[in-house]
Parts: C-alpha cells; sequence; structure tokens
C-alpha cells in the first residue's frame, strides 16, 4: 500500500479570479490533515496562449488539478493534458452546471466571471464595505442605526475581521468596543433597526492574541494590564452583563473562524441572507 504523502501539489486554474475555485480547494484539502497541498493558483486563464505555460508548470510538479474554465475547448484541452500526463483532473462547475441545466431544462449561457458582474448587488457590496471601514472600532456612532449589524465585544475578539467579511456579503456592519467602566454610545443602546451582537472568547484566547500584539509594539507600549488575565476576565464579565442587560445575542468566538462566526451572526437574522 501506498504511503500517506506529506506533502502535494494542487493546482487550481480559473477563468476568472479563481476564489470559488481556491474555497472549493481549500475545504476538501483540510480533509486531509496528513498532507499539505502546495497551492499553485492560475486565474484569468482564457485562451490557448495563456494556457500552455500553465500545462507545462503542471507537467514539472505533477498533483491534483481542479479547474473552473467555461470555455469548452479549453477544458477538452485540460482534460487531455491531464490525461497524459497521468494525473487526476476534476471541474468543479461542470458537474453542477450540468445539474443546474437537467433540473431547469435550460442550458447556461456559459459567462466567463458572471459571478462578478458589476449589478445592484455589486454595489451594495461596495456601498456596504465603505460603511464598514468608517465605522470601524466605534468611529462615527451618530448613524448606528443605519447600520444591518453591529458587533460590540472586548479588544481582540474578531470584531474587524468579521465585520468586514460580513460587508463583502452585503450586510452593512459596524462595531464598538467594550471598555471596561467606559459607556457605550448612547445611539447604541438606543438602536432599534440593527441586529447587535456582543462577541467574547476564552480568556486564554484573549491573552494569547493580546500577548502576539503587545510582542509587535514598540518597547514604549506598556501592556501590562492588558495582557493580565485577571482583567481579561473582568473586561469578560462586564462585557456578559452588558449583553445580558441589553437582551443582545452572545457568540464565543474561541474556536471559530471568522467565516463560522459570520454563518452563526447571519443565523440569528435569516433576512441578511
Amino acid at each position: 500500500m501506498e504511503s500517506t504523502r506529506n506533502y502535494f501539489h494542487l493546482h487550481l486554474i480559473s477563468d476568472s479570479t479563481g476564489e470559488t475555485l481556491i474555497a472549493a480547494g481549500r475545504a476538501a484539502a483540510a480533509q486531509f490533515q496528513s498532507s499539505q497541498a502546495l497551492e499553485h493558483v492560475y486565474p484569468l486563464i482564457r485562451n490557448r496562449r495563456q494556457l500552455m505555460p500553465v500545462l507545462d508548470a503542471i507537467d514539472g510538479a505533477p498533483g491534483i488539478v481542479l479547474y473552473t474554465i467555461v470555455d469548452r475547448e479549453l477544458s477538452g484541452i485540460i482534460d487531455q493534458r491531464c490525461r497524459e500526463m497521468g494525473v487526476p483532473c476534476v471541474s468543479v462547475l461542470e458537474p453542477v452546471i450540468d445539474l443546474f441545466q437537467s433540473y431547469l431544462g435550460a442550458p447556461s449561457r456559459r459567462r466567463v466571471g458572471a459571478q462578478h458582474v458589476m449589478d445592484a448587488d455589486y454595489f451594495a457590496r461596495i456601498e456596504a464595505l465603505n460603511f464598514t471601514m468608517d465605522h470601524d472600532d466605534g468611529q462615527l456612532p451618530a448613524d448606528l442605526e443605519e447600520a444591518d449589524v453591529i458587533l460590540v465585544g472586548i479588544s481582540r475578539t474578531s470584531k474587524t475581521p468579521t465585520s468586514i467579511y460580513l460587508a463583502n456579503r452585503g450586510i452593512k456592519t459596524a462595531n464598538v468596543p467594550i471598555v471596561l467602566g467606559v459607556p457605550l454610545p448612547e445611539r447604541l443602546s438606543a438602536a432599534v433597526r440593527p441586529l447587535i451582537v456582543g462577541l467574547i472568547a476564552t480568556t486564554d484566547r484573549i491573552a494569547q492574541v493580546r500577548q502576539n500584539r503587545v510582542l509587535g509594539q514598540t518597547q514604549d507600549f506598556r501592556g501590562d494590564d492588558y495582557i493580565d488575565r485577571a482583567q481579561i476576565s473582568e473586561e469578560l464579565k462586564y462585557a456578559r452583563a452588558l449583553c445580558s442587560r441589553n437582551n443582545w445575542p452572545v457568540i464565543d468566538v474561541t474556536r471559530r473562524s471568522i467565516e463560522e462566526t459570520a454563518a452563526a451572526i447571519v443565523a440569528l437574522r435569516p433576512k441578511l441572507r
């Protein structure tokens, strides 16, 4: 029996940005923790001239080939060359497109990058991202009512990255820090339209993240209280009490990725989907 490889080459060929392909490849690779995927990403491959060097690169570092190529001629070339090289290849979208065609009884339009069209949804995402950047870390509290979601939490609970992730889905997100003994903005307590969610984590997790931040600061930065576990425990107790008093749902981000935290937030208000 062949021994398990501790690494393998993963070639990702796309006629667009490659985001769909990268997500699919990483989701699959994550199921095989004993083998590390060495990613080779080839975006915007839309003609034979662009494709040929990619196939040469695959020949030089054989591995798994995943592709999202709409053009049938190019996808046929990939399939043929991969067979000749003896490497496995899969069209990630083709089975899904075939399923849609069969169910809907209509052919696909075969448009490259169709998911990236600059339509109303695209501009809504841009607007959400601008709003989110303007309302990071408690900025511009006067118009918090315009937010779809407001995240609150003590320092290092992933408020900003989660906000940006939600904004990329078109969800206008503000975040407000909870600081021990410092009153929250009045507009926050008065907000009616937004979904307000508290983010927390374990004391150990926050201490670890804060320690890493302190190590990256200048020598003049005094971080003793910032990384003190007793102090962090008090901050978390204060944050939980605030959320409980205001009936704000709380999500523990300790073992959640940004994507999982965002999904949990969206699940609290289905109309955000």
